[in-house]
């Protein structure tokens, strides 16, 4: 039930609070098929210059590298795949959480957080990934839409 209750409420914090605005990015947002939106636990603030990697595996279950980003000051990427490019198949975004807390000046335990899903299993889909970080520990949720709706 814990587990729960922080959940929603980062999410509620990453959607709705003041620490992390959500701005529409207009006409953009058909352009932008993978958004990922990051929060620093500890400052309880958007986590700026978080560098990511996003991967799509390959046949006999590789994975090859398809783009990178880093966090703006928001806390979030746009922009990260464009809609042509993000095809049906499984996905992993890796984000360097270990440069990122050397940066602040922290001790931490995790190197990278992973997050692995698969795209447009059910349909066309948008999908917005949001990390909750902290130096021991992450959490990862998924706002998955249906672009047609």
């Amino acid at each position: 039930m814990a587990h729960t209750a922080i959940l929603v409420f980062f999410v509620a914090a990453i959607f709705y609070g003041e620490a992390a605005p959500v701005d529409s990015h207009g006409d953009a947002d058909t352009k932008c098929p993978l958004m990922v939106k990051v929060l620093d636990a500890v400052r309880g603030m958007p986590a700026a210059g978080v560098k990511l990697r996003v991967f799509r595996q390959a046949t006999g279950n590789s994975w090859t590298e398809v783009t990178t980003g880093m966090t703006d000051p928001k806390g979030e990427v746009h922009g990260l795949i464009a809609e042509q490019d993000f095809t049906a198949g499984v996905y992993k975004v890796e984000f360097d959480t270990k440069a990122y807390w050397k940066a602040e000046g922290r001790a931490l335990f995790h190197e990278m957080a992973e997050v692995v899903f698969e795209a447009h299993a059910g349909g066309h889909r948008h999908y917005t990934l949001a990390l909750l970080l902290s130096p021991f520990s992450y959490t990862a949720t998924a706002v998955v839409t249906n672009t047609h709706e």
